[in-house]
């Protein structure tokens, strides 16, 4: 049986290959390091992962970061020879993704009543603290707590799959 950690290492390194691959097509040779760098920055950082937050969101960014830093270091190597003019590029599949994440989160909070819905924007998504949230929506902040624990659990069991 293999361990947990290492089954979850092989895993995510699948996953951050193919998302760096469409990224990096002009530089195939460099994806295995980026991939490994990106391991080793995810196991560095594991500490400030939130599991109330997507597990992949938070990968694809620190990879997203590794990404950028090789960038910066190959532009200032290559900076005599080619420029690097499709930056753009490399980042566009990025945004239509987050496009879609966003889509995808507002259809499922409509399942939810009105306060548990504003009680998760406005502290999962927009980042307020139970206080600014409380203020907001003129309700207690143990009210804001429990529209957010209901709502998720709420979510969780709706989006279970059958």
């Amino acid at each position: 049986m293999m361990p947990l950690y290492r089954l979850f290492l092989q895993t995510a390194a699948t996953h951050l290959r193919a998302f760096l691959r469409r990224r990096m097509q002009k530089w195939p040779d460099e994806v295995e390091d980026l991939v490994q760098e990106s391991l080793l920055a995810i196991h560095n950082q594991r500490h400030t992962y939130d599991p109330a937050a997507p597990l992949t969101s938070w990968m694809y960014a620190i990879t997203k970061y590794k990404l950028i830093d090789w960038m910066r270091r190959h532009a200032r190597q290559d900076a005599l020879n080619d420029p690097l003019d499709d930056e753009h590029e490399l980042f566009s599949s990025a945004a239509s993704d987050a496009a879609d994440a966003g889509r995808d989160l507002n259809k499922v909070l409509t399942l939810l009543p009105e306060q548990q819905r504003a009680a998760i924007l406005h502290t999962k998504v927009d980042g307020w603290s139970v206080r600014e949230t409380a203020t907001a929506l003129r309700i207690s902040e143990a009210s804001v707590k429990v529209a957010v624990h209901r709502g998720l659990k709420a979510l969780a069991e709706k989006l279970r799959i059958k």
